[in-house]
Order: structure tokens, then C-alpha cells, then sequence
């Protein structure tokens, strides 16, 4: 085995796959983990609430926002096959 799980070397444009699959995932993690805290907290943080609501609804948001970023990374990562070929539905061969 060559250290590289049984594959060859990357090569550079699979290097990039991988780069930009890790960026997509980190941005999309982040988008979706504010949106959930915004949606969450955001009613806190915007009106003047009871004590204990104000403050359950900030530490949930405080709660589900990281644990949504480290999900949607982790999904986003898990499915991606750098050079895997793209299903083409309703082809049955590759010359079609």
C-alpha cells in the first residue's frame, strides 16, 4: 500500500475537487448554522422577552448552531467521491 488508501497520487485537478468540496462545505456549514441561531435566538435577541425565555433561546441557538455546522460538514464531506462520474439518468451506455 502506498500511504494513499490503495489509490495513486492526486492529481492536481482532484486536489482541487477536494479544496473546493471543503470550502462548499465550510460556507454552507457557516450559512446554515447562522440562519439557525438567527432563527432561534434572533426573537431574544430582537424583543424584550421574560428573563428565562431570553435566555433558554439564546443557549439554544448557542446549542444547535455548532452541532448543525459540524453535521453539515461532515455530510456534505461524506458524500463527495473526488472522481466519481456524475450519474447520467436514463443513459444505459456511455456512448449514448
Amino acid at each position: 500500500m502506498d500511504g494513499h488508501g490503495g489509490q495513486g497520487r492526486r492529481t492536481q485537478a482532484e486536489r482541487d475537487a477536494i479544496t473546493v468540496e471543503i470550502g462548499y462545505a465550510l460556507v454552507s456549514a457557516v450559512f446554515a448554522a447562522a440562519v439557525t441561531f438567527g432563527a432561534i435566538a434572533g426573537p431574544a435577541l430582537l424583543f424584550d422577552l421574560p428573563g428565562l425565555a431570553e435566555t433558554w433561546l439564546v443557549r439554544a441557538g448557542l446549542v444547535l448552531a455548532p452541532v448543525l455546522f459540524a453535521a453539515r460538514v461532515i455530510s456534505v464531506l461524506v458524500r463527495f467521491r473526488p472522481g466519481a462520474q456524475p450519474s447520467q439518468p436514463g443513459r444505459t451506455r456511455p456512448d449514448s
